[in-house]
């Protein structure tokens, strides 16, 4: 009973971001790999809410960075998600397998580029050696969704350049055979089409 109420403090703390409650919870007998209601870790709502000092601890404490909830959601992948490079520092330590995919078979550099988070891409690809050319289920790497999914401004550039920089085949096809080029240019994206065909 103890251990249960335990778990819940140290779920509760961590979602919160107070690491002192998260350390004493742990001193007190808390499954570092407790699950909530959705099978998410302390870990993973920390990362979900960017709480560092938090998932600092957690990793510290042995915390698993890939342990998945019922959305195949997982700390490391949380970060693709937030552009938190700070989170994404701090689980290094807990050595995330960059394998690990989301429900949509995504690394964590696939939706990062989607949204748009040039300091996180930069850094996952300088500092991770992450597959640039990882496919997931839809049949897109981060360069297509960066394309597809993004706004063609400033940022999505950016990644597109990093991208390419870090190895990215840039005319790799989607599943319907249809290029990083073609799609830019069908959504009337001039500058990301021009770093495209500067690499053919």
């Amino acid at each position: 009973m103890q251990q249960t109420e335990n778990n819940r403090t140290l779920l509760a703390a961590a979602a919160q971001g107070d690491a002192d409650a998260v350390r004493g919870a742990l001193a007190a007998g808390a499954d570092v790999e407790a699950r909530d209601a959705h099978r998410r870790t302390p870990l993973l709502l920390a990362s979900l809410n960017d709480h560092v000092a938090v998932a600092e601890a957690l990793v510290a404490a042995g915390a698993d960075a890939n342990a998945q909830d019922d959305r195949d959601d997982s700390a490391w992948l949380a970060t693709g998600v937030t552009g938190s490079v700070e989170m994404m520092r701090a689980l290094l330590p807990a050595r995330p397998d960059l394998k690990v995919t989301n429900r949509f078979g995504g690394i964590s550099v696939i939706p990062a580029s989607e949204r748009g988070h040039v300091d996180y891409v930069r850094a996952v690809l300088r500092e991770t050696d992450i597959d640039v050319d990882h496919v997931n289920r839809l049949g897109w790497t981060a360069l297509l969704e960066a394309v597809i999914l993004g706004d063609g401004g400033r940022a999505h550039q950016e990644i597109v350049e990093l991208l390419i920089t870090a190895g990215a085949t840039p005319d790799l096809p989607d599943g319907d055979g249809i290029t990083p080029l073609e799609h830019a240019e069908r959504r009337g994206f001039a500058e990301i089409a021009g770093l495209l065909r500067a690499v053919r």
